[in-house]
């Protein structure tokens, strides 16, 4: 038999399919996700705002060796916009695909957004970076291994990518990695059948090294499919970096205008921008905190879990807060935004702000694409306390419309604090005194001096002298037995120890029927006393009108200033997750809180008044009467005046001694 020599195309062509057969077999030098990025990765110009190679950032540095290390099982990323986590996630499916020879699973919210993603960023991926393209012989051509749906690469390995809305589009796919692309625009149960990363982790089920990878801005608080999800991990990671000037660590925060640390700028100027140091008060500069020529910048940031306080710098070797090296969690969480990235200006963030100040709809794409963090229903409507100083009001020391007061005291280290508020009918009320006492809390002297401003009274508009019906004192901090002495000493009935509970469904007041050490120890539900006052805060008063359940304050700086109504303003709801349920809880991120205290412990005192001893805010006023448990004994008919040596005297201001 005759043979003719193969041509020299037919052995570029054997060669070609030998070298395809044997890839399978190759095993590369071990790299992380990282190594393989910044050598192999690059932003393709059709996807990017500025083509060219691939080079890892800093704070990117933990988030991508984590979606390649095979001992972490979950990652979750809770982040901003702007900050290249798309790249990131391509990258890590180009390194599991080629590197590791793994196979590969994409969710996103629709199949329109599949179609996007797989013509957008995987196509060109594949076209512009040699390694994955010489495993792609079909690129550029119709092919049964090319699909929008599915690649199939020489290496015997696949890459499928998939709509998340169908419950079907969750079956019949084994993976060894699945990623979930904008996770918070998934439906929170897919057609009744479970949520998206239950129904798409399933098809790990097998894998030798399962990874689960989430990533997304946030949306709505309490149904935020990123947040919940990040929430299950028992380790969630902020970015600390270091002071370029002082060297303290810190996670960036967007601050406020009242707070002494984060973003801050000129008036009226976005240019300004800078961050101001919470630690020293250092003014740092964009630049001078990604200059890593410097000896603190960010190329030293490391990620800390706010809830363990382990931390790691690149996401594959991790320490314990006392930085010794402890084995990878299986589970992990990050959350990255804006403020740390060089992709965007310090001043675009501000402009952001200033354009979305005062829009409910813009300030929640603020704070969902720029802060990174969820969007509170009543943040829209978060209580400013300009707007309570501009609504101050000019009233006599107590309104005709007051039929009782009730005072709240707040318990310090080195002080005690009490408001005294005036209630009227529909739980109208209005702030009537303040005073701050500075001493040591268990000294005889500052306890004298509370106890003289316990019997104070107050001039109500008609000329009628009031006292303080009821007392709600602190006695949770370190101070508690002085707390019972009071009581005891001032009337058990009158001067209610009280104690905070921040479960929810927990009464405002739950006075008690037996003695706890001798005292009335009443437990105070703060959580549900909160969003009632916060409710309240929100009424607008009428001018000379009652307003049900609205609450005024006297345009007298002495008894309410702005630093009152900062305090009175100092918490927002939160979720947390607490014994491993979600929860939303009261939290004044460090501010001063005194006034809000002080006005709980008041509401309970009120309560308390109404639900056990038959206190009627809808009836008429009550005058300067004796504390509760000292009503005096019966006195002769022509008595006007107390027994020589001892007995009850009622003083002109209304007080019984």
């Amino acid at each position: 038999m005759n043979l003719s020599p193969p041509t020299t195309e037919q052995l570029e062509e054997l060669a070609k399919a030998v070298r395809l057969g044997l890839a399978a077999l190759h095993r590369p030098p071990p790299m992380t996700a990282v190594e393989w990025a910044n050598e192999h990765f690059y932003l393709s110009s059709e996807s990017s705002y500025h083509e060219g190679r691939w080079e890892t950032l800093p704070f990117q540095v933990a988030i991508l060796n984590a979606m390649g290390n095979d001992e972490i099982r979950k990652v979750n990323i809770v982040k901003s916009a702007r900050l290249g986590y798309t790249k990131m996630m391509l990258a890590a499916i180009g390194y599991l695909l080629e590197h590791k020879k793994r196979n590969c699973l994409t969710f996103s919210p629709t199949d329109d957004d599949r179609d996007k993603f797989s013509k957008t960023h995987v196509k060109t991926m594949i076209r512009d970076i040699p390694v994955v393209l010489a495993l792609a012989p079909w690129h550029g051509k119709k092919h049964t291994d090319n699909t929008t749906a599915a690649k199939r690469f020489a290496n015997g390995k696949q890459l499928f990518m998939h709509g998340g809305k169908a419950a079907r589009n969750y079956r019949e796919i084994s993976a060894d990695g699945v990623f979930y692309d904008e996770l918070s625009g998934f439906d929170s149960d897919i057609e009744r059948e479970g949520t998206p990363t239950t129904l798409g982790d399933k098809r790990l089920e097998g894998a030798t090294f399962p990874k689960s990878v989430r990533g997304s801005t946030p949306k709505l608080a309490g149904s935020c499919q990123i947040t919940l999800a990040a929430e299950e991990s028992p380790h969630l990671l902020r970015c600390n970096v270091p002071c370029p000037h002082c060297g303290e660590e810190q996670v960036l925060k967007w601050g406020g205008k009242d707070e002494p640390y984060g973003f801050k700028w000129d008036k009226g100027n976005a240019e300004s921008a800078f961050y101001l140091c919470e630690h020293n008060g250092c003014v740092i500069r964009q630049h001078e905190l990604h200059d890593d020529t410097r000896p603190h910048s960010i190329a030293q940031a490391r990620y800390v879990c706010e809830k363990t306080g382990i931390w790691t710098r690149d996401g594959i070797d991790f320490f314990d807060k006392d930085d010794q090296p402890i084995p990878t969690p299986r589970t992990v969480s990050f959350h990255i935004w804006t403020a740390y990235s060089p992709l965007t200006t310090w001043a675009q963030i501000v402009y952001d702000f200033l354009d979305a100040k005062g829009d409910a709809t813009k300030l929640k794409t603020f704070v969902n694409t720029t802060l990174g963090e969820t969007w509170e229903d009543e943040y829209g409507e978060k209580l400013d306390w300009e707007l309570l100083y501009g609504r101050r009001e000019v009233y006599a020391q107590v309104p005709n419309r007051a039929v009782g007061l009730f005072g709240g005291i707040d318990t310090q280290d080195d002080r005690y604090e009490g408001r005294v508020w005036a209630v009227g009918a529909g739980q109208e009320m209005w702030l009537v005194d303040r005073w701050i006492l500075y001493g040591d809390p268990a000294g005889a002297e500052l306890l004298k001096k509370v106890g003289e401003r316990l019997r104070r009274t107050y001039t109500r508009e008609d000329g009628g002298v009031m006292n303080v019906i009821r007392w709600g004192w602190d006695s949770g901090g370190s101070y508690t037995d002085e707390v019972y002495s009071q009581s005891k000493k001032h009337g058990l009935m009158w001067v209610v120890p009280v104690k905070g509970a921040n479960d929810y469904g927990k009464p405002i007041a739950n006075f008690p029927r037996k003695k706890h050490k001798g005292v009335y120890l009443t437990e105070v539900g703060t959580n549900n006393a909160k969003e009632l006052i916060y409710n309240r805060l929100k009424i607008q008063p009428q001018p000379g009108v009652p307003v049900e359940g609205c609450i005024h304050f006297p345009a007298n700086d002495e008894l309410c200033d702005e630093d009152e109504l900062k305090q009175l303003t100092a918490e927002v709801k939160l979720p947390r997750v607490v014994k491993g349920q979600r929860k939303y809880l009261w939290d004044s991120g460090g501010r001063r809180n005194e006034a809000l205290d002080c006005l709980v412990y008041a509401l309970a005192a009120f309560y308390v008044s109404m639900q056990r001893f038959g206190f009627d805010p809808n009836q008429q006023p009550v005058m300067a009467t004796p504390p509760p448990d000292k009503t005096p004994p019966p006195a002769p008919a022509q008595a006007q005046a107390p027994a020589a040596g001892g007995g009850w005297l009622q003083t002109q201001g209304g007080i019984w001694l």
